[in-house]
């Protein structure tokens, strides 16, 4: 069998205690490092499930995958995730994976940003589609995302954005050698989005959207240190919000007298 569990957001005690007893009972314990990353360590987790973790990188979760589930077939193996098991697409693609070799399977959630950005008082039900925002280079920078905070926004809803992450990426040098080198870490903060979004916005003056809206910053949801912030996208993308992990809310134009009220108290 093999498991996908979802870990919540904050620390080791957010595992449910259907995961925990599964965690507790499988052959092999992986836990995914990649997509995203939880308050506490490997140590922490390991302390408190009682169980050794195998670190369980890009490389093995889309390439190595296969693998994995072969060994499904005869033991009791669980992948640990951040947040809830199907907040990325890698998950889903493992999932069918498994289906294709007749491996069975076994999904537990938890909580994501996904539902719990509505800690800052915006109303879940008045979200749009959501965004991922990446990183920039000197030559590389896309904006397609804009298009649909736009669309969000035109139709009064609220935009999530999520922010990047690079965990294990191999240097552009290296990919044509027979050895690869990995860049260091490293996490989109609120203030590089908002950094990103202003320079469309001045790009494209006629948008729709100013540089002097409303921003939600989100650092650390789920954690006893949890932060949130709303200034506008102008202050926002000179303001340090804390170590990651960094979320931004474009709020809708027009907001519910409910949501403005407990926004009000982040300001």
């Amino acid at each position: 069998m093999f498991y996908l569990i979802g870990l919540g957001l904050g620390d080791a005690k957010d595992i449910t205690v259907k995961g925990l007893e599964i965690i507790r009972k499988c052959d092999k314990v992986l836990l995914e490092g990649y997509t995203s990353i939880l308050t506490i360590g490997k140590d922490a987790l390991e302390q408190f499930y009682g169980r050794p973790l195998v670190i369980a990188d890009r490389e093995l979760c889309e390439s190595g995958i296969d693998d994995i589930l072969e060994e499904s077939k005869e033991k009791e193996i669980a992948l640990l995730v951040v947040g809830d098991p199907l907040g990325a697409t890698t998950h889903t693609d493992m999932l069918l994976r498994a289906k294709q070799l007749g491996v069975k399977s076994q999904i537990v959630h938890n909580a994501s940003i996904m539902n719990a950005v509505s800690c800052c008082g915006l109303q879940l039900y008045n979200f749009g589609e959501t965004v991922s925002i990446p990183y920039w280079t000197n030559t590389w920078k896309p904006d397609s995302f804009f298009e649909k905070i736009l669309n969000n926004y035109s139709r009064n809803l609220h935009t999530l954005c999520l922010l990047d992450i690079k965990v294990k990426e191999p240097t552009e040098e290296s990919l044509t050698k027979k050895v690869r080198q990995y860049m260091d870490p490293k996490f989109m903060s609120v203030k590089e989005a908002s950094a990103q979004l202003v320079e469309i916005i001045e790009n494209n003056p006629a948008s729709g959207i100013s540089k002097t809206c409303s921003a939600v910053g989100l650092c650390r949801v789920g954690a006893s240190d949890q932060r949130i912030v709303v200034k506008s996208l102008e202050e926002m993308q000179h303001f340090d919000l804390g170590p990651p992990l960094h979320s931004l809310v474009i709020p809708a134009p027009e907001l519910h007298p409910l949501e403005a009220d407990y926004l009000s108290q982040f300001k």
